[in-house]
């Protein structure tokens, strides 16, 4: 008997037996069923794949079921294959990580430190967000986004989040100059490229980059949210790869995880430092998020976290409907996979649960770490009675567009032409938050006493100043 099947079939009577694990599986993902967008679940061990069921369906208008070759948008888990698209070209001297970006990108502004692809890998790079650029900008996340439009908007930018290098912030628009660069080195599509020298030594025959929303993607899955108890369907129009716009199946993503531990596409040497935590330029590990005790580091488009004694090599993607999580246990060869249509997907609340099914043997208590924190109190301050004052238009040049302020029924108002009114709320003086689409918080700014800009900040772009002009 082949010595892998004997591992796997060990592995797994070693905790339950295969018809109580498929049953514990299936009470898991019993919401999803045909009439609801639903979820794909694979389980992967020693690159075989130990179960492996679609649940829900792929369209709600056809009623057709998913299964485990329909194919998902997967959003942010694209990142790890555009990193890894970038390390192979480095492992061939085709580029080093240590390159200067302007030498790939002259448009972009001179800013005072160089920007590194390294920095691009590693979300330290300072670039403001292309999703955060263009929401500011009265971009809608259905409207179609082109790779063009993205870097119209980034090469105008003559400001950064930081210095690079300095700090860590998700930058989705790294991964896009990611696979530009990929195309500029290879001279192909960034599609063309990973397909030849990824998908298909890996025999991922339905998997691929999609650069043109045009396309038509057979067994595909179609997005949907739910709105008061009904299920609609929620756009996706994006022609744009690197940071997102990949779509695979749970069956080959299997294959994918399976090169980490017998490398077909790269060499062992290179996926040990792909999976390494990044680093600052001070040297110090990039963390991700640190709280309840845990810290959660980045690595090249995956994170790296330790999960009841066992580490964890994971990441997830949402765009429009679409929720993915791929999750790998690398120490036992092991991974659950999940690919949803579902905007309500819990994600990684629902991969845990599978993994510890199977790795219960393995796992150890968790300490218990209080959260409690000193509590922040807002500092008083006198609440601005004369609204009236801020009101008028505000301009920038970098995002090339205007809002109007404005004061309704006793509320100031922040209006954009392509955009739903944006009710803005007093947290300091002269400081106002609000939603578009992501958070965003304003400074106002005087001079001789009377407003003369703005400041604005939201999750991926930060200090940005609009101008009044009236």
């Amino acid at each position: 008997m082949n010595i892998f099947l004997i591992a796997i079939l060990s592995f797994s009577a070693s905790s339950q037996s295969t018809h109580t694990l498929e049953s514990k599986i299936d009470a898991l993902f019993q919401e999803y069923r045909s009439g609801t967008p639903g979820v794909a679940v694979a389980v992967v061990k020693n690159g075989a794949i130990l179960f492996k069921k679609g649940y829900g369906s792929a369209n709600l208008e056809y009623d057709i079921p998913i299964s485990t070759k329909t194919r998902f948008h997967v959003a942010s888990v694209s990142k790890q294959f555009t990193a890894f698209a970038i390390y192979l070209l480095a492992d061939q001297g085709k580029i080093n990580l240590d390159d200067d970006i302007s030498t790939y990108f002259p448009e972009l502004p001179k800013y005072k430190k160089p920007i590194r692809i390294r920095h691009l890998l590693a979300h330290t790079s300072g670039l403001r967000d292309q999703w955060a650029l263009l929401t500011l900008a009265g971009w809608r996340m259905e409207d179609v986004i082109t790779t063009e439009q993205i870097l119209n908007l980034v090469f105008r930018q003559t400001g950064l989040n930081f210095e690079p290098g300095s700090q860590f912030l998700y930058s989705n628009t790294g991964y896009t100059l990611l696979a530009r660069i990929v195309e500029h080195v290879t001279g192909q599509s960034f599609s063309n490229y990973t397909k030849e020298a990824i998908f298909d030594p890996l025999m991922m025959n339905d998997t691929e980059f999609y650069d043109d929303y045009h396309k038509v993607i057979k067994d595909r899955a179609y997005s949907y949210e739910q709105i008061n108890s009904k299920f609609l369907k929620k756009k996706l129009n994006y022609s744009t790869v690197g940071a997102t716009s990949l779509f695979t199946t749970v069956e080959d993503l299997a294959k994918w995880v399976s090169n980490f531990h017998q490398p077909i596409v790269g060499t062992a040497k290179l996926i040990k430092s792909f999976n390494d935590v990044s680093l600052l330029d001070n040297s110090s590990p990039v963390i991700w998020s640190q709280r309840a005790g845990r810290i959660i580091y980045h690595a090249k488009g995956q994170l790296k976290y330790e999960h009841k004694g066992l580490t964890v090599m994971s990441h997830g993607g949402h765009d429009a409907g679409f929720r993915a999580v791929l999750t790998r246990f690398p120490e036992h060869q092991f991974a659950v996979i999940t690919l949803s249509n579902n905007e309500d997907y819990p994600m990684i609340s629902k991969v845990m649960p599978v993994a510890e099914l199977y790795l219960e043997n393995y796992l150890q208590p968790t300490e218990i770490i209080s959260t409690e924190q000193s509590e922040n109190k807002a500092q008083p301050y006198e609440k601005t009675t004369d609204l009236d004052q801020f009101s008028g238009f505000y301009a920038n040049d970098e995002l090339s567009t205007t809002y109007q302020i404005l004061v309704k029924n006793g509320q100031l108002i922040m209006r954009h032409h392509r955009l739903e009114d944006i009710q803005l709320n007093e947290t300091a003086s002269g400081h106002f938050s609000g939603i578009n689409s992501f958070p965003i918080e304003l400074v106002f700014t005087k001079s001789d006493k009377k407003v003369q800009s703005f400041t604005i900040s939201n999750f991926g772009a930060k200090n940005i100043v609009f101008k009044k002009i009236n």
